[in-house]
């Protein structure tokens, strides 16, 4: 039995595959890469003193990198989730997000007002 909210993959499938780790520690990776598939972790920004739009520039760059490791970018994201501290902070998250993807690339995306984020962690994204 496979535990519910967990993607596992039986090891014969991948005999031949490689599945690619960026920064492993013992809870979570970066990254993982699996047959063409990047998977990042939860992005938050890097000074939480910043107000939501520095926060979503330093998210985005973050996740500039991170797919740039694994020979991809922008262009090609499949799904994202993201979630703000304040809801309200929508319209200044749409303006910077949808600047920053190319036209006509949106991914699937859904944006949750997450009560537990701490006061000062306004965005935290997944793609």
């Amino acid at each position: 039995m496979h535990a519910p909210f967990f993607l596992t993959i039986p090891k014969e499938v991948f005999v031949h595959e490689q599945i690619l780790r960026t920064n492993p520690n013992p809870i979570l990776s970066a990254a993982v890469e699996y047959h063409g598939f990047v998977f990042t972790q939860g992005v938050v920004a890097r000074d939480l003193e910043q107000d939501v739009e520095g926060q979503t520039r330093d998210v985005l760059a973050q996740l500039d990198a991170l797919l740039e490791q694994h020979g991809t970018d922008n262009t090609r994201l499949l799904q994202a989730q993201i979630w703000l501290k304040d809801i309200n902070d929508r319209d200044k998250l749409n303006t910077l997000w949808s600047a920053w993807l190319p036209e006509g690339q949106a991914p699937a995306r859904a944006v949750c007002r997450v009560f537990w984020l701490t006061r000062a962690c306004w965005l935290r994204s997944c793609l």
